[in-house]
């Protein structure tokens, strides 16, 4: 069944995974309506399963439209509806590479994320004014302090969800230092991780950066200091409408270890044990997961989602052709990464 557009979905300034299909539509030149607040309420629009950021309002088989969140997934149905401009490479073993590191970016970029916002003072205080006001700019002063006041609780309360306490913050913290270090080394290369045009693995990055190098104070300051150029990336990425999409503009598979192969390692030192740990937790039937990461202890609730995205990556990786599958296995090579297929 063919989209209508522009498509229609719910989201937030605040909220890294709207920021990612923000970029990715614009980039893809889809048309598109972002609502804010309670607009879809107001219109009528039908609530999610699960309640996320972004949520999207597409038809179904029947032709019902129906609220889909979770934005890996609705990249790849918008690659089946929408030709032109694709964030997917064409080549398979850079097609595996960038869903890993999507998913890198999604699920553990996303732990610093959350964890700077509700971990430090300054950074608490800045979000627990402003994300309230997204939702309603006409809301009055005093609703507001009261709605502050609950959102920060809230998401305090949250922190050891993502795994963000003070046993993990300096694993969190060391982790985002050497992304910033790597990640500029990189974009001192080329302009994004799958070559001159990017892939949906940029989207993933960018989502993240939007809050942890623009708005959030620590980690912004951090970026700045450290990275000026990801700081400066991120503003970029914001909008690559005009951005060529050539398809001579992607990393080739030959040049893959020597651009990715830092990354790929960091990868393989922080996420790679936490996704192992979180699924064997998840399969002995325990709540929580303990593992070390970075030679260091980690300590959180194990978490479904996580164990479906770790079966994603590996149905991925099983789907490459013999020939294809050797070639990731030499990229991955010595990086800690090819643990996940063991």
């Amino acid at each position: 069944m063919t989209l209508p557009t522009p498509l229609r979905f719910m989201g937030a300034p605040g909220s890294p995974y709207t920021r990612k299909m923000l970029s990715l539509l614009r980039f893809r030149h889809i048309p598109y309506q972002l609502l804010i607040g309670d607009q879809s309420v107001q219109i009528g629009l039908p609530k999610p399963k699960v309640s996320l950021l972004p949520t999207f309002y597409l038809p179904n088989d029947k032709g019902e439209v129906e609220a889909v969140v979770d934005s890996t997934p609705l990249i790849r149905r918008f690659e089946a509806e929408f030709s032109e401009r694709s964030v997917i490479p064409q080549d398979p073993v850079m097609t595996f590479l960038n869903y890993l590191l999507e998913d890198y970016g999604d699920e553990w970029l996303t732990k610093a994320m959350f964890h700077y916002r509700w971990y430090y003072d300054d950074d608490i205080d800045k979000a627990g004014k402003i994300l309230p006001r997204w939702r309603n700019l006409s809301t009055p002063d005093e609703s507001l302090v009261a709605m502050s006041k609950m959102v920060s609780e809230r998401q305090i309360a949250r922190l050891y969800v993502v795994g963000s306490n003070d046993i993990t913050a300096p694993v969190i913290e060391d982790s985002y230092h050497r992304f910033l270090a790597i990640f500029d080394r990189v974009i001192q290369k080329q302009p994004f991780l799958m070559g001159q045009r990017p892939g949906s693995a940029d989207f993933a990055f960018y989502a993240q950066l939007t809050q942890l190098a623009k708005f959030d104070p620590t980690p912004a300051q951090i970026c700045l200091e450290k990275a000026p150029r990801i700081y400066a990336w991120t503003d970029v990425v914001d909008d690559l409408s005009g951005n060529a999409a050539s398809e001579d503009g992607w990393l080739t598979r030959e040049q893959a270890k020597s651009v990715l192969g830092d990354l790929l390692a960091e990868v393989g030192r922080v996420y790679v044990p936490a996704m192992i740990a979180n699924a064997e937790a998840l399969m002995a039937g325990r709540n929580q997961m303990e593992t070390s990461i970075d030679g260091k202890p980690w300590i959180q609730p194990a978490f479904p989602y996580q164990g479906k995205c770790l079966q994603w990556v590996r149905q991925e990786y099983a789907a490459l052709e013999d020939e294809e599958r050797s070639v990731v296995d030499e990229i991955l090579a010595g990086t800690g990464c090819q643990e996940l297929f063991r």
